[in-house]
């Protein structure tokens, strides 16, 4: 039990400093306003091998990662949003950290929710949703700034739902929403891998 334990918790500082190395690294390339992002996939392993809580904390950290570069201003979007004043300062932080967490957490829940029926199927739709939580929380997030986002961002004879969807959003929600489906085959070996004591 408590080799388990400690098998866990090295399982789960890898994929920290897994997460931490892809936003710093992967992160940092551009598609449209906002960097794409692979960290969504050990975010789901995570989610799905250790449980809902270790998701959120995994999703926490790339959360935080990003708020950083963007305090730093390595992320130009987030810095932009996080120096717009009080309301850029409270609002960028909790879209930062909420869409990473909720991320995490949602893909742990569902998977848990459905590996019993069918577990090659709860962990395409563990790794779909993912994405669609990431992405749909910084859409929801980001329109408490619409003011800012068209000050800076939105181009003239559009709208800020416009930029946040097609702009911001759009390709690389695509791209990554690809690649945790593609993905999702190989993190379910890992998985039966894991449950069988291969690994």
């Amino acid at each position: 039990m408590k080799d388990k334990k400690i098998f866990k918790l090295v399982e789960l500082a890898i994929l920290i400093a897994l997460v931490v190395l892809l936003q710093l690294f992967v992160g940092n390339i551009r598609v449209g306003a906002t960097n794409f992002s692979l960290v969504l996939i050990p975010i789901v392993l995570g989610a799905i091998t250790l449980g809902p809580s270790a998701g959120a904390l995994l999703g926490f950290t790339f959360g935080a990662i990003t708020l950083i570069q963007g305090i730093t201003g390595q992320d130009p979007f987030t810095a932009i949003l996080l120096n717009s004043g009080l309301k850029g300062a409270i609002i960028t932080p909790l879209i930062c950290l909420g869409k990473g967490t909720a991320a995490g957490l949602g893909a742990g829940l569902i998977y848990k929710l459905l590996k019993n029926k069918n577990g090659f199927v709860a962990t395409i739709v563990a790794s779909a949703a993912a994405p669609i939580l990431n992405t749909g929380l910084f859409i929801i997030g980001a329109l408490f700034l619409s003011d800012v986002l068209a000050a800076n961002f939105v181009a003239e004879g559009t709208t800020v739902i416009y930029f946040l969807i097609f702009t911001a959003s759009g390709i690389n929600f695509i791209t990554e929403f690809a690649v945790n489906l593609v993905a999702s085959p190989a993190i379910h070996r890992v998985i039966n891998a894991f449950n069988k004591g291969r690994i």
